[in-house]
């Protein structure tokens, strides 16, 4: 008897269309419940959930629903001295933190809210000799860093501030036999790493290094039979995958090679119909990450394409926004 994939199954009473103004009533509302249990327990990635909140509104067309000088101010005081910004108030700096707040500023045309010199002092600070990124100064390396790094310092038109041929060469080293990418070398192969090492290359225009055809193999391996997708074999299937694993495909010139339909069915089934939102999985508790990637895996399967804005596939922002900045990261 063969082994049994770990899966879902999606109940006839799933949502089948997209509830979009509950999506927007639902973020709109969640910035607001600040004495929640939800949002206090969620302060350590605070500044990430008003980047998911702010470029989910974005794609859903219901960006003048989000208070931009309240933001605005956030992320002003969240800049520590070294130039990096933290999560919320009294937290490190960290270069994940720093992204989303670039991200942030780019949508809202708002970039000198911030002291951007210091941002580019404290992201290229933390390149090491072999071209690797620590995410902070405690010295954690993860190739989301490089990602984190890489795509800050392209959004301020700033990449000649890092080695960017070391920071290619460390991001190679993590490449794995099935094509993949890890954490680090040696590292087993991740849909999420491999989302942030593309990104890498796609920024650098070095896709190049990338066999192509082994890598979207291995990413159209992660549908399941629900249509969902997983990070890695053997775990269930997880909205955000919608967007790891498409965006990847997308860069590569892969997308195609999936089921788009049966996913787009899991996607929707991830729905809550009654309090808007999108968990990972269906009847799971709604979050605005999974609500982001939920639109996003949308707008990159080409559907509701009336009601979501395209949104890049590199750096998980609406696709107009980088236009007016004459960004435009390599695409196979």
């Amino acid at each position: 008897m063969g082994t049994q994939v770990k899966d879902v199954v999606i109940k006839a009473d799933a949502p089948t269309e997209l509830l979009l103004k509950k999506h927007a009533d639902y973020i709109e509302a969640y910035g607001k419940k600040e004495d929640g249990y939800e949002f206090v327990m969620t302060e350590f990635l605070r500044l990430n959930g008003v980047y998911w909140g702010i470029t989910v509104m974005d794609l859903m067309k219901q960006l003048d629903r989000m208070n931009k000088n309240d933001i605005l101010k956030f992320i002003s005081d969240c800049q520590h001295e070294c130039g990096g910004v933290s999560s919320s108030l009294k937290h490190d700096p960290h270069l994940l933190y720093t992204l989303s707040a670039i991200q942030i500023l780019t949508i809202y045309n708002s970039l000198d809210t911030i002291n951007i010199e210091k941002v580019v002092e404290y992201v290229s600070g933390l390149q090491q000799k072999d071209g690797s990124f620590m995410g902070d100064k405690w010295g954690e390396i993860d190739t989301r860093f490089s990602f984190c790094a890489v795509a800050c310092l392209a959004l301020l038109g700033r990449l000649d501030a890092i080695d960017v041929d070391k920071a290619v060469e460390f991001v190679i080293a993590c490449m794995n036999f099935d094509g993949g990418f890890g954490c680090r070398p040696g590292s087993e192969s991740h849909s999420g790493q491999i989302y942030c090492c593309l990104g890498v290359l796609s920024i650098t225009n070095s896709l190049h290094f990338v066999n192509v055809d082994m890598l979207g193999w291995w990413l159209c391996e992660r549908q399941l039979p629900s249509g969902g997708l997983n990070g890695r074999p053997e775990k269930l299937p997880d909205v955000c995958y919608s967007w790891w694993v498409l965006a990847s495909l997308k860069i590569i010139g892969k997308i195609h090679w999936i089921d788009k339909k049966k996913l787009e069915t899991y996607i929707l089934a991830c729905q809550d119909d009654e309090t808007g939102g999108f968990a990972d999985r269906p009847g799971n508790m709604v979050d605005p990450f999974h609500t982001l990637f939920g639109i996003a895996g949308l707008s990159l399967l080409g559907s509701y394409t009336e009601d979501i804005k395209l949104v890049n596939p590199v750096y998980c922002m609406p696709e107009y926004i980088l236009k007016q900045n004459n960004i435009c990261p390599q695409i196979l």
